[in-house]
């Protein structure tokens, strides 16, 4: 019985998927010259209203897999303060529930700059909206990068969103922290509030890899306690990577 559930939930996976894509895709190409034209008409307050709404459309497309989304914020987090956002990283599906449950913050990623050619509104949105694009190969230029992105939302009271593990987990498993780019933050947002956030299930969306995608996920996401940026370093850390890491439990 269970092995005729999961074959069927495959199958229909395989038929929502194309329908979900084609959404997807139309999603990013009809809110690429949106987002163009709120740009130059009306600077980076319009851009950020237009990222913020085709984020929140991006989500209602993964509806069409049986997706949910659930943020769990039982803190009050300041909206005129840096922050520095640390979070797990389960697939390329985290991004938009951030970027629209933590809108007021003006969150800005650190991203491989491969993401900032060739995809509409998406490429767009890292170029001119504040984040960071860094070559993993490079590291002393991505530290640069980041320490930029540190100095931005520093100046403006804004948010950085990093992922330390790196990589994203493939069945929902943490990956130990890669402290040095979390560190450049730190170092350059000195006064920003720390806001650790586990993730769980978005995995299950690219389960199967990149076709079909997963069907039904419920995807959570659990804001922590807001940590200060005093002390050492290294133990802030650890508190930080305890705190995601005992939110996690999709694997489960």
């Amino acid at each position: 019985m269970v092995f005729y559930f999961c074959s069927m939930k495959k199958l229909l996976s395989y038929l929502l998927t194309p329908v979900f894509f084609v959404v997807f895709g139309l999603v990013l190409i009809i809110f690429h010259p949106v987002l163009w034209s709120l740009h130059h008409l009306f600077g980076y307050a319009g851009l950020k209203r237009g990222i913020s709404v085709l984020n929140l459309c991006l989500m209602r497309t993964t509806n069409i897999l049986g997706t949910s989304y659930k943020f769990n914020k039982p803190f009050a987090i300041p909206a005129h303060r840096p922050l520095i956002i640390v979070t797990n990283h389960q697939s390329m599906y985290d991004i938009p529930p951030i970027i629209w449950y933590m809108r007021k913050h003006h969150p800005k990623f650190v991203s491989k700059k491969e993401l900032g050619k060739g995809i509409p509104s998406v490429s767009y949105n890292l170029v001119h909206g504040g984040s960071a694009l860094i070559d993993r190969k490079d590291g002393k230029s991505a530290l640069r990068e980041i320490g930029k992105l540190g100095s931005y939302v520093e100046k403006h009271h804004r948010a950085a969103v990093i992922f330390p593990e790196g990589t994203r987990s493939r069945d929902g498993h943490p990956k130990p922290f890669k402290p040095m780019g979390l560190k450049m933050l730190l170092k350059k947002a000195p006064s920003a509030l720390i806001i650790p956030i586990s993730i769980n299930n978005s995995w299950k969306l690219v389960r199967y890899g990149k076709f079909p995608m997963g069907i039904g996920a419920r995807v959570t996401f659990d804001v922590h306690r807001p940590m200060e940026n005093t002390g050492n370093v290294d133990t802030l850390i650890q508190k930080i990577e305890t705190a995601v890491t005992s939110g996690i439990n999709s694997f489960k």
